[in-house]
C-alpha cells in the first residue's frame, strides 16, 4: 500500500471510536422514509466538523445533504450515504452502517487532504431508501449532473463485490363494497375484503409462472372494522419487481389483472393506484469501479465471498447507475446466513463484527476514490464502458 493510501487508511483507524458512536446513535434512533432528522443532521455535523462544507435539504429533500471537498481541477467522485430505517425492526437492513462507512471514507480522505490529487469528493447524504426512492429523487433534481462516479457499500452477511439488484414498481388497490350485519344480514353486504383475499391468493398462484429473477410480494393493508360488519373497504399494496423493466411492467400489469377478476368475482369495484414516481430501476454493473475496489480490498486483506444468484433484492441506487458507473459492493457485518430485514440483522447492525465491517468498507472506498482522483483515466475508461454498455 503506498504512503498516501496508508494515511487515509490510518485515518479511518483514529476515527474508529466516532464512527462507532455515529453508528451506535443512528441504529438507536431509527427514523422512516423522509423522516430521518436525527441521522441527517448527525451526519451532517460530523462531517462539518472534519472540515467539509455541508449544505443541507439539497435535491428539496429536508433530509438530504451534500458535503463537499475540493482540491482543484480534476474529477467529481461521490460517496453515499443512506440512514432510513424500516418500519417495525428498525434498522434491519443495516443502514447506519452504511451511513458511518460513507461518512467514514470522506472523513479520510479530508484527513489526508494536503496530498490529495486535484479534483471534489461530494459524501451525499440520500433518504428514502426503503420507500420512496430518495436517490431518484436526487437523480431528478439535477444532483448527479456534475458527478463523474458514485460509490457505497451495503452490509450484509458475506463481503461481495457486486449483487444484482431488481428493478421494482408499486401498485396499490382498494376495493370497495357495501357495509352489513356480518350475522343478521350478510346477504344485503357485498364484501370487500373477500376481493383482497381472493386478489392475494391469485397473485400467489402467479408467482409459479413468473421468470426466476423476477419477484412478487404485497400485504393487505385494510381488512374490514369489525367481525359483525361486512367489510365495505380494503385495500392492498403489492412489490413487482424484475431484473428486467419491460417485464416488470408485463407482471404488473398481470397483477392489476388479478385484482379486476377478484373485485368483479366478489361483487366490489376496484381502484388501481399505480406509483409509477417511484419505481427503482435495476443496478448496472461496472467492471472498471469494481477491479478498482476489489484490489483495495485486497490490500486490506479482504476475502470475497462466491457470487451469489438467488437472493435478490431491489435499492434506488439502481437509479443512480443508470445515469453514472456506480458500484455498491457488499460488506460482511453478520455472520453467514442472517437473513436481512430481521431481528437477528438490526441486532448485528451494532455488534463487533458491523464495527469491522464498517472501518473496512470506510477504507476501501476512500482508497477506491484516492485511485480515481490520482489517475483520472481511470474514471474515463469506467464512463466509457458505462456508455459502452448502455
Amino acid at each position: 500500500m503506498d504512503a498516501l493510501k496508508q494515511r487515509v487508511a490510518d485515518a479511518v483507524e483514529r476515527l474508529g471510536d466516532e464512527l462507532t458512536a455515529l453508528s451506535l446513535d443512528i441504529h438507536a434512533h431509527p427514523e422512516l422514509a423522509f423522516e430521518e432528522t436525527h441521522a441527517a443532521d448527525r451526519v451532517g455535523r460530523f462531517l462539518t466538523e472534519q472540515g467539509f462544507k455541508v449544505e443541507a435539504g439539497v435535491g428539496g429533500l429536508s433530509t438530504a445533504f451534500r458535503a463537499s471537498l475540493e482540491t482543484g481541477p480534476g474529477p467529481t467522485l461521490a460517496i453515499l450515504c443512506e440512514y432510513d430505517a424500516l418500519p417495525g425492526v428498525g434498522h434491519a437492513c443495516g443502514h447506519n452502517v452504511i451511513a458511518a462507512a460513507g461518512a467514514g471514507a470522506g472523513a479520510a480522505l479530508m484527513a489526508a487532504r494536503d496530498g490529495l490529487p486535484g479534483g471534489r469528493v461530494v459524501v451525499i447524504g440520500t433518504p428514502a431508501e426503503e420507500r420512496g426512492g430518495g436517490k431518484g429523487c436526487l437523480v431528478e433534481a439535477g444532483l448527479f449532473r456534475d458527478v463523474d462516479a458514485a460509490m457505497m457499500i451495503h452490509g450484509f452477511d458475506r463481503t461481495l463485490l457486486h449483487q444484482d439488484l431488481l428493478g421494482v414498481a408499486r401498485v396499490s388497490f382498494r376495493w370497495d363494497g357495501r357495509a352489513s350485519h356480518a350475522s343478521t344480514d350478510p346477504w344485503e353486504g357485498v364484501n370487500a375484503l373477500d376481493a383482497a383475499v381472493q386478489t392475494y391468493n391469485n397473485v400467489s398462484m402467479l408467482r409459479q409462472q413468473v421468470r426466476p429473477d423476477s419477484r412478487i410480494h404485497g400485504i393487505i393493508t385494510s381488512g374490514g372494522a369489525a367481525p359483525n360488519i361486512i367489510p365495505e373497504f380494503a385495500s392492498a399494496l403489492f412489490y413487482v419487481r424484475s431484473i428486467n423493466l419491460d417485464y416488470m411492467w408485463e407482471l404488473q400489469k398481470r397483477v392489476i389483472a388479478c385484482a379486476q377478476g377478484a373485485a368483479k368475482a366478489a361483487g366490489c369495484t376496484v381502484k388501481v393506484i399505480e406509483h409509477n414516481d417511484t419505481v427503482y430501476e435495476p443496478m448496472r454493473r461496472n467492471e472498471t469501479l469494481l477491479n478498482t475496489y476489489r484490489a483495495n480490498l485486497k490490500a486490506l486483506g479482504v476475502v470475497e465471498a462466491p457470487p451469489l444468484v438467488d437472493r435478490l433484492g431491489s435499492s434506488d441506487v439502481g437509479n443512480v447507475s443508470q445515469v453514472i458507473p456506480t458500484i455498491q459492493p457488499l460488506m460482511k457485518i453478520a455472520p453467514d446466513n442472517t437473513p436481512i430485514h430481521s431481528r437477528a440483522f438490526e441486532a448485528a447492525a451494532v455488534s463487533p463484527l458491523a464495527r469491522t465491517g464498517t472501518l473496512t468498507a470506510a477504507k476501501a472506498l476512500a482508497m477506491t476514490t484516492l485511485d480515481l482522483l490520482t489517475d483520472p483515466a481511470l474514471v474515463k475508461r469506467a464512463q466509457d464502458e458505462f456508455k459502452r454498455t448502455k
